[in-house]
């Protein structure tokens, strides 16, 4: 039986949507440069992995030539907001507040950091 597809993105996925989402448009080759720039990664793995983005709806692409131009179709901020829903979800009950103590709790924060969190709690 097929695996559900998960409209969530690995680790690996983010990796290329962040490349995408710097650079706007991107061949399959654009992407391999920007990331063999940090490590080795393979031509059809990053080809296999966008292929998988656009069917989970984070790209679309045109046709340029012989090579496929990728498009975020999910803007950064987007992605952002569901991957907080779902952590906060998965590991916080829903509770925005569980998660803001276990940041504090467990980051270190510098006097800037506090500034801006108790000036976001007063405007709410």
């Amino acid at each position: 039986m097929a695996r559900k597809v998960s409209q969530t993105l690995t680790e690996g996925e983010l990796r290329l949507m962040k490349v995408i989402w710097t650079l706007e448009t991107a061949t399959v080759r654009d992407v391999v440069v920007e990331l063999q720039k940090k490590g080795k990664v393979a031509y059809n793995t990053v080809q296999t992995m966008l292929r998988i983005l656009e069917e989970k709806g984070y790209l679309t692409h045109t046709k340029t030539g012989r090579s496929f131009v990728y498009i975020p179709i999910v803007q950064r901020h987007n992605a952002r907001s569901a991957a907080l829903k779902q952590l906060l979800s998965n590991f916080f009950d829903d509770s925005p507040q569980s998660l803001m103590i276990n940041l504090i709790e467990d980051e270190e924060l510098n006097a800037s950091d506090i500034k801006k969190l108790k000036e976001l709690i007063a405007k709410s």
